[in-house]
C-alpha cells in the first residue's frame, strides 16, 4: 500500500462522481442529492486525511518538485486548495439541489479540485515519492485508508489557515 497511490485513486474517483453528475438527468434531485453527498464527504474527507497524514510528513522530507521551489510552498498551495474546495462546498449546501446556484457551487468545487489535483499531482507527490522510502509509504497509506475508512460517513470539515499549519507542522 502506498499513499500516493491511494491519493491519486482517490483523485480518479472524485473526477468520476463529477462526471457522474454531469450524466444525471437535471430533473432527477434525488440522484442529483446522493451523488453530491457522497462525493462531498469524498472531497472533505480527502482533504482532511492529506491534512493530517500527508502534508506533515512532506514537509519534513520534501524539497519541492517540479514548479514548486520548497515542501512549504507545496503545502501552502495544497492547504489553501483545500479551503476554495471547502468554500464551493459550501456554495453549493446554500441552494436547493438542482438549482442554478447549486450548480455554481458545483462549478466553483469542480475548478478548484481540478486545479488542486493537478498542482498536487505534479508537485507535492512527486516530491514525495522522491524521498519517501517504501517503508513510510506503506506506514501512511495504511493510516490514510483507515482514516478514510473511519470517516466514510463524512466529518466536520474546517477551513485551515495555511502558515499557520506550516508554522505546526514544521
Amino acid at each position: 500500500m502506498d499513499i500516493t497511490q491511494l491519493i491519486l485513486d482517490d483523485h480518479h474517483e472524485q473526477r468520476k462522481m463529477f462526471a457522474l453528475l454531469d450524466d444525471v438527468d437535471p430533473d432527477d434531485i434525488d440522484a442529483l442529492g446522493v451523488i453530491w453527498k457522497r462525493l462531498r464527504i469524498l472531497l472533505e474527507v480527502h482533504a482532511e486525511a492529506e491534512e493530517q497524514l500527508f502534508y506533515p510528513r512532506l514537509l519534513e522530507i520534501g524539497e519541492g518538485a517540479t514548479d514548486a521551489s520548497s515542501a512549504e510552498e507545496e503545502t501552502e498551495d495544497a492547504i489553501s486548495d483545500h479551503n476554495s474546495i471547502r468554500e464551493g462546498i459550501a456554495e453549493a449546501d446554500r441552494h436547493d439541489i438542482g438549482s442554478s446556484g447549486w450548480w455554481r457551487g458545483i462549478a466553483t468545487t469542480r475548478e478548484e479540485n481540478s486545479d488542486h489535483m493537478g498542482e498536487e499531482e505534479r508537485q507535492a507527490l512527486a516530491d514525495f515519492r522522491r524521498h519517501a522510502d517504501d517503508g513510510l509509504r506503506h506506514e501512511l497509506g495504511v493510516a490514510f485508508a483507515s482514516f478514510e475508512a473511519h470517516s466514510a460517513s463524512g466529518i466536520r470539515s474546517e477551513s485551515k489557515d495555511p502558515q499557520r499549519y506550516i508554522d505546526e507542522h514544521r
